[in-house]
């Protein structure tokens, strides 16, 4: 006597009709930027609020003391708001450029990248959102910085409300900037060394006076994102600003920041694949 499994027989409920095909499995909704860049900058705040306090302390006494030793040397005019508007956005500098290179650099050494490649968020939300929160980190720290110049110079602080587009626009220029040499660089030290090489010429071209450099570092000077931010802050120490060139350097800066952060998430996609 043969034993015939119940699945096979005619009449049986457990039957299996082999030609129906599987049912395709629903995929969900592909992530939209906004959501998802909000999750990764509320994760990158959390995570990195404990440990960037204490750089950005590190970054605001430097600034404050380089305006110090300044103090010496230029006594006020159109120089000491060069070094004042320079001082503070180098807080800037130090944090979203230099900070944020050496971040992506060790994300990339480490393997980081491959848990961000498998969440179903865009590249350009990671992209942004670590730099909004490294750039976030730069706020206190700049405010501090302009007040204390402002006192210490002897400038009005009656305009100092343009630091609320000076610091998100120059922040996301340098974040850009940042992001991507510690995504194309090679090993983590030359990340580490690319970016206190970039924050080094926000330092000596953004806080020295242009009018006191050669030509050849005017031109330097003029393909530094930061740049346009500093002059956009500088111009309105003045007893009656011209907001129309202020507006420009603004309108530049913003730009800036928009190439920076395409080429950031360009180098993303490029590190993220290999």
């Amino acid at each position: 006597m043969s034993v015939v499994p119940a699945e096979v027989l005619p009449g049986s409920a457990l039957a299996v009709d082999e030609t129906a095909a599987p049912a395709a499995a629903e995929l969900g909704p592909r992530a939209r930027l906004w959501p998802s860049l909000c999750a990764v900058y509320r994760a990158q705040l959390s995570r990195a609020r404990v440990a960037r306090i204490p750089l950005l302390f590190v970054a605001t006494f430097q600034s404050i003391g380089i305006m110090i030793l300044m103090r010496g040397v230029v006594d006020g005019g159109a120089e000491a708001q060069a070094v004042v508007a320079g001082s503070a956005v180098l807080v800037v500098a130090f944090v979203a450029l230099n900070l944020l290179a050496q971040y992506f650099g060790q994300l990339r050494a480490s393997g980081g990248l491959d848990h961000y490649a498998t969440l179903p968020v865009p590249p350009a939300a990671v992209v942004l959102g670590a730099a909004g929160a490294y750039a976030s980190f730069t706020v206190p720290g700049t405010v501090v910085t302009a007040l204390f110049g402002c006192a210490l110079f002897g400038l009005p602080v009656a305009h100092l409300w343009v630091l609320a587009a000076v610091i998100p626009l120059a922040g996301a220029a340098l974040a850009g900037l940042g992001a991507a040499l510690g995504l194309l660089a090679p090993r983590p030290e030359l990340a580490t060394l690319l970016g206190q090489l970039g924050m080094s010429a926000a330092l000596l071209l953004g806080v020295l006076p242009a009018d006191r450099m050669p030509d050849a570092v005017r031109f330097a000077r003029d393909l530094l994102p930061s740049t346009y931010g500093v002059e956009a802050f500088a111009r309105t120490f003045g007893p009656h600003p011209d907001w129309a060139f202020v507006l420009g350097d603004l309108a530049v800066c913003g730009l800036v920041g928009v190439i920076s952060l395409a080429a950031a998430t360009w180098a993303y996609r490029r590190a993220a694949v290999r």
